[in-house]
């Protein structure tokens, strides 16, 4: 089973690498709030074991925590 959390952790992280590399035309604050989604989705599953809600819950504060950081002044 830890094969496959560790397999499914990474295919994610993958997958958020890919998608944010095309997106050249998109503000710094935007891709600020995409990685931090992206990290804090991960952390959530990883830290609940793989929870739907974890995940979900991490994503949506690590968006805003990337969002907020690279808030224009």
């Amino acid at each position: 089973m830890n094969a496959v959390r560790t397999l499914s952790a990474s295919a994610l992280i993958a997958a958020m690498a890919l998608a944010t590399s095309g997106c050249s035309n998109m503000t710094r604050q935007d891709k600020a709030t995409v990685g931090g989604a992206a990290i804090g989705g991960v952390a959530g599953s990883v830290l609940t074991g793989g929870s739907t809600a974890g995940t979900v819950g991490g994503a949506v504060v690590g968006g805003v925590i990337g969002h907020e950081i690279e808030k224009k002044k």
